[in-house]
C-alpha cells in the first residue's frame, strides 16, 4: 500500500475558526441533510459541510458560535446532533465495533422489509393477473396491504410528519402522501363505492383507459411501492456497513498488547495505555505496537502493509519504525514517540474517513437539486390534479395521473446514489490497499490518462516467491535447496519463507534443522542432516 502523508484536510484556512464533527440522527434522504446543511450555514461565520451517506457533519465555526449552539440548531431543525464519542481503550473500542457490525437498525429494517415484501407481493398479483381473482379478493388484498402501509411505511410516515411541522419536505414526504393517498383512495372506494361488491374484477390492460372511480382500488400500487422503497433503505444501510467495516478492518492491523520495560522487566499491557517515551519490547514475527524510535538491537522489518514493498527493510538503533509493522528479525528495543490517533495506522484511518465525510462536485450538484425536488414534484403533483379536473372532470383520470407523479417521484436514487457510491468506492479501496485522499480525488480519476508508480510494491502481490536456482559448479541444485529450504523454514523472514515455500514444492518435505541461530542483520544458520549451513549475506 503506496500511502502519502495522512493528514486531515480543514475545510478552512482561516486560524481565528474551529472545527467540529456533529453525527446527525434523523437524517433519511439527502433532502434532509441538504436541509441541515443550508440552516448550519446561515449562521454567522459558520461553513459546513453534511454528508447522508455517513450520517455526519463537518463544521467550521467561529468563537462567538459554541457547540451547543450548532447542536440546538441542527435540533430546531428537526433533526439530532451530536459530538462523536472520545476515543475508547482498546478492549471497548473492539467490542464497540462489534456491536456497530451488528447494529439492531438494519436488523429491524430487515425485519420489516421481509415481512412487507411477504404481504405486498399477493396483493400485487391478485390486482395484475386477473384470472387469479376470486369472489372478494379485494378485501384480502385490503387485509395484507393495511400492515404494509400502516406498519411497514411507518418510518416514512413518521419522518414526513417530523419534516411537516417544521415547514419542510423531503423525500418521505413523497411515499408517505403517495401510499396514503392510494390506501385513502382504495378505502373510499371499498366502503362507500362499487368496490367491495362481491365478483368485482380489476383488468389489467396496457393502455390508459378511463374506469370507474367508485370501483377503483390502488392497493398493489400502496402495498408494492412501500416494500420497494424498505428494499432501496435496506441496501443503502448494508453498503454502508460494509464500507464501515473497511476502516475498522484498517484499524486491527494494529497491535492488540505490547511488552513494555519497567525496571528493567517486562510487563504485557494493552496498547491503549502506551504513552510516548515508553520503551518496549518487539520479538521476532512481532507487530510493532506504535511509532518509536529503536534505542536498542538490529532487524529488519516487513513494512509491506505501509510501503506494498515486500523487502523487509533493515533497521537498528536509531532508526525509527512504524506502528503495526511486522518485526521479521531479531530482538529490538523501540521508544515510543507517537500514540493513539498521532500514530501512521491511525492516520491512515482518518484519511479513509475524512474520504467517505468529503462531498465531490457532483455530490454537492445532487444535493442542491434534492432540496427543491420535492416542493417541485409537490406542485408538479397538484397542478396535475387540476389540470385533468379541469380538462376531464373526471376524478379517477385526474387522481390516478396525480398519484403516479408522486410514486414515481418516490425513490431518491438522486440523492443516495451519489454519496453511497462514494463511500463504498473509498471502504473499498482501504480493503484493496488503496487509500483515496478525498472523494473529489476518485471523482477526478475519470481524467486520467497517465498513471506514474514509484514503487514495485504499488503493483505486485507483495509476497515473494523463489523464481531460479544458480547453484556452484559442482553442487547438486536439489541438495543445495534442500537444505537451504530446511534453515530457512525456521525463520520467520518474508525472503526465508519464499526460499523454505520453493524448496517444500521442488524437492518434497524439508528435514528438521538443528543449533539454528539468527544473525541479526546478517541471516540465519544452523546444522542440517550433518552439514553445517549459511543464509543471508556475505
Amino acid at each position: 500500500m503506496n500511502t502519502p502523508a495522512a493528514t486531515q484536510t480543514p475545510m478552512t484556512d482561516r486560524p481565528d475558526l474551529a472545527e467540529v464533527e456533529l453525527l446527525i440522527g434523523g437524517m433519511t434522504c439527502a433532502s434532509c441533510a441538504a436541509r441541515v446543511e443550508k440552516k448550519l450555514n446561515r449562521m454567522d461565520g459558520v461553513t459546513a459541510t453534511v454528508n447522508f451517506a455517513t450520517e455526519k457533519a463537518r463544521v467550521a465555526h467561529p468563537a462567538g458560535v459554541s457547540v451547543a449552539d450548532l447542536i440546538a440548531t441542527v435540533v430546531k431543525t428537526g433533526y439530532t446532533a451530536e459530538e462523536p464519542p472520545p476515543p475508547q481503550p482498546e478492549p471497548e473500542a473492539r467490542t464497540a465495533g462489534r456491536q456497530a457490525s451488528q447494529d439492531p437498525e438494519p436488523a429491524s429494517l430487515r425485519q420489516r422489509l421481509t415481512v412487507s415484501a411477504l404481504l405486498a407481493v399477493p396483493v400485487v398479483l391478485l390486482a395484475m393477473v386477473p384470472v387469479l381473482q376470486f369472489d372478494n379478493w379485494q378485501w384480502l388484498s385490503l387485509t395484507l396491504a393495511a400492515p404494509v402501509v400502516v406498519w411497514g411505511g411507518l418510518p416514512f410516515h413518521r419522518a414526513a410528519l417530523t419534516n411537516a411541522r417544521h415547514g419542510a419536505a423531503t423525500m418521505d414526504t413523497l411515499v408517505s402522501i403517495g401510499t396514503l393517498a392510494a390506501f385513502g383512495w382504495s378505502l373510499w372506494a371499498l366502503f362507500l363505492g362499487d368496490a367491495g361488491m362481491p365478483g368485482m374484477r380489476h383488468g389489467f390492460d396496457f393502455a390508459v383507459s378511463r374506469t370507474d372511480a367508485a370501483s377503483t382500488i390502488y392497493l398493489e400500487v400502496a402495498a408494492g411501492v412501500v416494500a420497494f422503497i424498505l428494499l432501496g433503505r435496506y441496501l443503502e444501510a448494508r453498503s454502508k456497513r460494509r464500507a464501515g467495516a473497511a476502516l475498522r478492518a484498517l484499524l486491527e492491523l494494529g497491535a492488540k498488547d505490547v511488552a513494555v520495560l519497567r525496571g528493567g522487566t517486562e510487563v504485557r499491557i494493552p496498547v491503549s495505555a502506551l504513552t510516548v517515551g515508553d520503551r518496549f519490547v518487539v520479538r521476532p514475527g512481532e507487530k510493532v505496537a506504535t511509532d518509536g524510535t529503536v534505542v536498542e538491537g538490529t532487524s529488519a522489518v516487513d513494512a509491506s502493509m505501509l510501503t506494498g514493498e515486500s523487502v523487509p527493510v533493515d533497521v537498528g538503533v536509531g532508526d525509527t519504525v512504524t506502528g503495526a509493522t511486522v518485526n521479521a528479525g531479531g530482538r529490538l528495543v523501540v521508544e515510543a514517540t507517537r500514540v493513539g490517533a498521532d500514530t501512521q495506522l491511525a492516520r491512515m484511518a482518518q484519511l479513509v474517513e475524512d474520504a467517505q465525510n468529503g462531498k465531490a462536485e457532483v455530490q454537492r450538484l445532487a444535493d442542491r437539486i434534492s432540496a427543491v425536488f420535492v416542493p417541485v414534484v409537490l406542485v408538479i403533483a397538484l397542478g396535475t390534479l387540476l389540470a385533468w379536473l379541469f380538462a376531464t372532470g373526471d376524478a379517477t383520470a385526474a387522481f390516478t395521473a396525480a398519484v403516479a407523479v408522486l410514486i414515481i417521484a418516490c425513490p431518491c436514487a438522486l440523492g443516495l446514489a451519489t454519496p453511497t457510491a462514494l463511500m463504498v468506492g473509498t471502504g473499498r479501496g482501504a480493503q484493496l490497499g488503496i487509500l483515496i485522499k478525498g472523494p473529489e480525488v476518485l471523482e477526478s480519476t475519470r481524467r486520467v490518462d497517465t498513471v506514474v508508480l514509484d514503487k514495485t510494491g504499488t503493483v505486485t502481490t507483495g509476497r515473494m516467491t523463489l523464481q531460479e536456482v544458480y547453484a556452484a559448479e559442482g553442487t547438486d541444485e536439489k541438495q543445495l535447496l534442500r537444505l537451504a529450504g530446511a534453515l530457512e523454514h525456521a525463520s520467520e523472514h518474508p525472503i526465508a519463507r519464499a526460499v523454505a515455500a520453493g524448496a517444500e514444492e521442488r524437492v518434497g518435505p524439508l528435514p528438521p534443522v538443528e543449533q539454528f541461530e539468527n544473525v541479526p542483520g546478517r541471516g540465519v544458520r544452523g546444522r542440517v542432516e550433518g552439514h553445517d549451513v549459511a543464509a543471508g549475506r556475505l
